[in-house]
């Protein structure tokens, strides 16, 4: 059994879910954190596998008495990440649910029971919105923002100064554009810093003068080991509206770009998210040169390749300036060309992103065990994505801690430092 030092701070994360913010601390500090706190067994089983020093505590965070958990030892740090689906925009008009809503309320009784040192809090950057809710269960829109003043003002009665921004996750070295609302608020009477980004826009002036490293990008985390088969071979036909959203995709990201993105294998390929929870028939792509979208809990990206074969003929069934025609046959596919060579597209592949792409996507380390539990039960694909997509992007624990407990930190650890 674990020896407790009862003089060194420890580390609580509540929410801990798949151990995104774990990972990150840990990333920071070298150590595992000391607690993890979340509800449901398979998060806690994936937490397990990769943070196995960790006490684990798998139920509510309000059934967790602090001052029990933590035993008389000082709690140097607290992150809290509570559910952020009932106030994000992508929830739509359904109704939310009031207890979800509240669960940032146990900062407060931690702040109230064990005071730890620093807290940082992660949501949606919708939480700052946070308020009373109508009987029809929407919020009510006169007094948005009351619920999150009240929680800012516990704290500070409490002792702690406060503060908060929101921060991209590309910005600090995930391949992510994920947007978050964080919150420090600390009572050690330290000044609380924000991390400096350590990568930006390629085409910024920083960048170029070499202040910023470059965002790093959507191609960096495909595995291109794994084939894309065709859309013209499948068992079941894609639907139709899946085949006009490729067929968009390839009018966007290939027929109209000067440059469009050319694989190892020489075929020329984008992103495309298939479906979106605030509009089922929003066409959504991107170009593999900037980071991935933010990651939701269900796999949404498919990788789509315009296979080539040179051309040198006059025709390719459609005059180039016409809108690409709905993708039926082969022979109805548009002329690229590639540094100044004429391509017919001669097939077309999508294939949906492995969990292990998503994973590096939100900038885990590629030694992050996904597909078992500590147990090494195998792990559900489906489980696997919606661990991902709940998972705070390691980097912004990093970077964060880092910033404002350099007194915890190391150089180098257990886990790779990303070299870009």
């Amino acid at each position: 059994m674990k020896q407790l030092d009862l003089f060194r701070e420890i580390i609580v994360d509540n929410f801990a879910g798949g151990g995104g913010a774990s990972t990150g601390i840990e990333m920071a500090t070298g150590i595992s954190v000391d607690i993890a706190i979340n509800h449901d067994p398979a998060a806690i089983a994936m937490h397990k596998a990769n943070h196995p020093d960790t006490e684990h505590y798998c139920e509510s965070v309000w059934e967790v008495d602090p001052r029990e958990a933590v035993k008389g030892r000082p709690v140097g740090l607290a992150w809290f990440s509570p559910d952020c689906k009932h106030f994000s925009k992508a929830k739509g008009g359904k109704p939310v649910n009031k207890e979800i809503r509240g669960l940032a309320w146990v900062a407060v009784k931690w702040a109230a029971t064990v005071k730890p040192r620093v807290i940082m809090l992660e949501n949606v950057e919708e939480f700052k919105t946070w308020g009373p809710i109508g009987k029809d269960g929407q919020p009510l829109k006169e007094k948005q923002g009351l619920t999150f003043n009240s929680f800012v003002n516990a704290l500070k009665k409490l002792g702690y100064e406060v503060d908060f921004r929101e921060l991209r996750a590309c910005d600090y070295g995930a391949p992510t554009i994920r947007k978050r609302f964080f919150m420090i608020a600390r009572r050690d009477g330290r000044p609380i810093v924000w991390p400096e980004p350590t990568h930006g826009d390629p085409q910024s002036l920083a960048v170029k003068v070499g202040k910023l490293k470059p965002w790093r990008t959507a191609s960096e985390i495909i595995d291109w080991n794994i084939e894309a088969p065709s859309i013209f071979q499948r068992k079941k036909p894609l639907a139709a509206n899946t085949m006009r959203r490729i067929t968009l995709g390839i009018r966007k990201f290939v027929l109209n770009e000067q440059n469009p993105f050319k694989t190892p294998d020489g075929s020329l390929s984008f992103l495309t998210q298939y479906y979106t929870e605030t509009n089922p028939g929003e066409v959504r792509g991107q170009t593999l040169r900037e980071p991935i979208y933010t990651i939701p809990t269900a796999n949404r990206f498919g990788l789509v390749k315009a296979f080539l074969v040179a051309y040198y003929g006059a025709s390719v069934g459609q005059d180039l300036s016409e809108p690409l025609h709905t993708i039926t046959t082969r022979d109805r596919f548009g002329l690229v060309t590639v540094n100044g060579q004429d391509y017919k597209i001669a097939d077309i592949g999508m294939r949906m992103l492995q969990p292990h792409e998503l994973y590096a996507g939100q900038g885990f380390p590629d030694n992050y065990i996904i597909d078992r539990d500590h147990t090494g039960k195998p792990y559900p694909k489906t489980e696997q994505v919606a661990r991902c997509g709940n998972a705070v992007p390691p980097p912004f624990a990093d970077a964060l801690v880092r910033a404002n407990l350099p007194e915890f930190c190391v150089t180098a650890n257990r886990y790779k430092r990303m070299a870009n």
